[in-house]
C-alpha cells in the first residue's frame, strides 16, 4: 500500500515548499546584509566629492568655512584650525593684506603626531610633546620633528574654502613635498 505524496495531505506541493524556501532565503539573506552594511561602510572611505581630491575646509562645529564671515572675525597674521584633508586638523592663515593664504599646514607634528598649536607670541609653532618647534609657514627649525608640517593648497571659491593636496616642490625647502 504505498501512497504517493501527492495525495497525502501531510505534505505540501512543490510550489509552496519552493515559495517558503525562497521567503526563509530572503529574509535570512536581508538580515544578513543589513548587519553588513555597517561593517563595510565602515572599512570603504567615504567620497570626497572632487575628482581632485580636494575638500572644503570645516570649522570647529563642523560648518563649512564662509570666507567673507572668516576673514571679518580673523586678524592679519591669524592661524586657525580647520577641519582639513582626511579630517587632519590644519591651520588656516590670514595674509597680512587681510586674504587667506593658497596654502595650508597641517597641525600633525612630524615626530609623534601630536596636534601641534600656534604660539602667537613666538610667531611659531611648538609641539607640546616634544619640543619640537616650526616657523610660521611650517617649516621645521628645532627637533626632534625631523620634518616639516604638511601643505595643502587652498582655494576660494563662491566664498567657500577649499583644500587640495599639495603635490608640487615644497616652498619652504625647496624639496619634493615628503607627504605624497
Amino acid at each position: 500500500m504505498a501512497q504517493s505524496s501527492a495525495g497525502n495531505q501531510d505534505v505540501p506541493d512543490m510550489g509552496r515548499r519552493q515559495f517558503m524556501n525562497l521567503l526563509t532565503f530572503g529574509t535570512v539573506t536581508g538580515v544578513a546584509l543589513g548587519a553588513l552594511y555597517p561593517v563595510v561602510r565602515y572599512f570603504v572611505p567615504p567620497s570626497s566629492g572632487g575628482a581632485g581630491g580636494g575638500v572644503i575646509a570645516k570649522d570647529a562645529l563642523g560648518n563649512d568655512i564662509v570666507v567673507s564671515n572668516y576673514l571679518a572675525s580673523h586678524p592679519a597674521g591669524d592661524r586657525t584650525l580647520a577641519q582639513g584633508l582626511k579630517g587632519d586638523p590644519t591651520y588656516i592663515v590670514v595674509e597680512k593684506d587681510q586674504t587667506i593664504a593658497n596654502y595650508g599646514i597641517n597641525a600633525v607634528c612630524t615626530h609623534l603626531g601630536c596636534v601641534v598649536p600656534w604660539n602667537n607670541s613666538e610667531n611659531k609653532f611648538i609641539c607640546p610633546c616634544h619640543g619640537s618647534q616650526y616657523n610660521n609657514e611650517g617649516k621645521v627649525v628645532r627637533g626632534p620633528a625631523p620634518l616639516s608640517l604638511a601643505l595643502a593648497h587652498a582655494t576660494v571659491a563662491d566664498d567657500k574654502l577649499s583644500l587640495t593636496p599639495w603635490t608640487e616642490t615644497d616652498f619652504r625647502t625647496g624639496e619634493a613635498p615628503w607627504w605624497s
